[in-house]
């Protein structure tokens, strides 16, 4: 049996434990949240390392991509190279592939259409294949990088604007604690309503889970969700606000949708390669082998159906 653990920053009250199988393969699959700690971590990484396929660090991105320039943050670092046999992936160098697979396939679709739709990506450094990929197919972006990690209430409008500000920024980012960036531990349980002008302007509501519930208001009526690593409290959560639908961008294994950084785990543990041997095509091939579908629940339904 393969072994995948995701180790996060987030909270332990997430954490979630699957056995199942892929491609004829059986996985266990884990998420560890660490409540913030990066030391606990490291220690954690460290102990699961040599002793199973593939550890996901989550809560942390280990670079923010822009297009072809990568930035290596701080804090990530310190906790990838704990590990010396286990390869350690953060999901980056999935999102590129996958998330531009999953726009296309719900723009082709009809399920998502993206010419018009006014979409809030609420951080394109962390989600920058799918922002280029939405903003190709005609979508009119907002991103809110500057908003969400930083509190600054300026919403970009265009990939490229973000592609010139992080030249300048990302270098200054990337030494910055992850805590100061990013809801960890136990403030990814906590919900501050602020700019809800952005999420009103908004059709779509794209990006990581954390920074969308962060200053997500109390009426989300109508709104379409395109995130992952759900559980079932945040569908919850998000039904009771209104929102419409719910797509994630990897599936639902027994009630949660695991990060990316869990399933580019998976992928690397099927490859039977080291983080750095493996290639976009080799991902692309490996998604298309699994034929992974989006998860889409719709959260309204019409009374008269039931």
């Amino acid at each position: 049996m393969k072994h995948v653990v995701g180790v996060s920053l987030g909270s332990s009250r997430r954490d979630h434990r699957v056995e199942t199988e892929l491609v004829g393969e059986s996985f266990l699959i884990e998420r560890r949240g660490t409540d913030g700690d990066v030391g606990r971590a490291v220690d954690m990484i460290r102990s699961l390392d040599g002793e199973v396929d593939a550890i996901g660090l989550g809560g942390v991105d280990l670079y923010i991509s822009i297009g072809k320039r990568r930035y290596m943050l701080r804090d990530a670092r310190t906790m990838a190279e704990a590990a010396t046999v286990t390869p350690v992936v953060d999901g980056s160098g999935l999102k590129n592939t996958l998330e531009r697979r999953i726009v296309s396939q719900l723009d082709d679709s009809g399920v998502l259409p993206m010419r018009g739709t006014r979409v809030l990506i609420v951080s394109a450094m962390d989600r920058f294949g799918m922002a280029d990929e939405m903003q190709s197919r005609g979508a009119r972006l907002k991103l809110g990088d500057l908003v969400f990690s930083l509190g600054i209430p300026i919403a970009l409008s265009s990939v490229r604007t973000l592609d010139v500000l992080s030249r300048i920024l990302a270098p200054v980012i990337c030494r910055l604690p992850m805590s100061v960036l990013y809801p960890t531990g136990g403030k990814q349980d906590e919900i501050t309503p602020r700019f809800a002008r952005l999420y009103r302007g908004a059709d779509v509501i794209a990006g990581d889970l954390h920074y969308i519930r962060r200053y997500m208001p109390d009426d989300l009526g109508g709104k379409v969700i395109l995130t992952n690593t759900v559980t079932r409290d945040n569908v919850e959560e998000f039904r009771e606000r209104g929102v419409k639908t719910l797509i994630t961008t990897t599936p639902e294994l027994q009630g949660r949708s695991f990060g990316t950084n869990v399933l580019e785990g998976i992928l690397v543990a099927l490859s039977g390669r080291g983080r750095e041997e493996i290639t976009t095509e080799d991902y692309a091939a490996l998604l298309e082998r699994m034929d992974l579908q989006p998860r889409v629940e719709h959260l309204l339904c019409d009374e008269r159906d039931g």
